[in-house]
């Protein structure tokens, strides 16, 4: 699992390093003026902490139910698809990152 979330820190290493410094976009917001751009490498830590902290939940929770500590095998079992579910996202969005970049590398100028 840390291999995975390794190689996504890689690829959003490099799809930011690709992207340049400065050259992210902003979008117009809601009332009128420009919202701050957030750069893709945050928006990709932010995501990979959560997935990360939903597995520490799922690892206490079934630590919880082995010890008897009141922890119910329902909420053990919903902790762990919801840190399953989160790392399958994660994968996904990795894959298609590096798909994006492997693309953007064949392509000729």
């Amino acid at each position: 699992m840390q291999t995975a979330i390794n190689s996504i820190n890689a690829a959003t290493t490099a799809l930011s390093n690709l992207a340049g410094s400065g050259a992210t976009p902003s979008f117009p917001s809601m009332g009128g003026q420009a919202a701050a751009p957030t750069p893709f490498a945050d928006l990709m830590t932010d995501a990979l902490g959560q997935v990360n902290q939903l597995e520490d939940q799922a690892h206490s929770a079934v630590q919880g139910l082995m010890s008897g500590s009141g922890v119910d095998v329902h909420q053990a079992m919903i902790a762990t698809q919801k840190a399953s579910m989160a790392f399958e996202l994660a994968l996904a969005v990795r894959n298609k990152a590096v798909q994006a970049y492997q693309s953007v590398i064949g392509m000729q100028f």
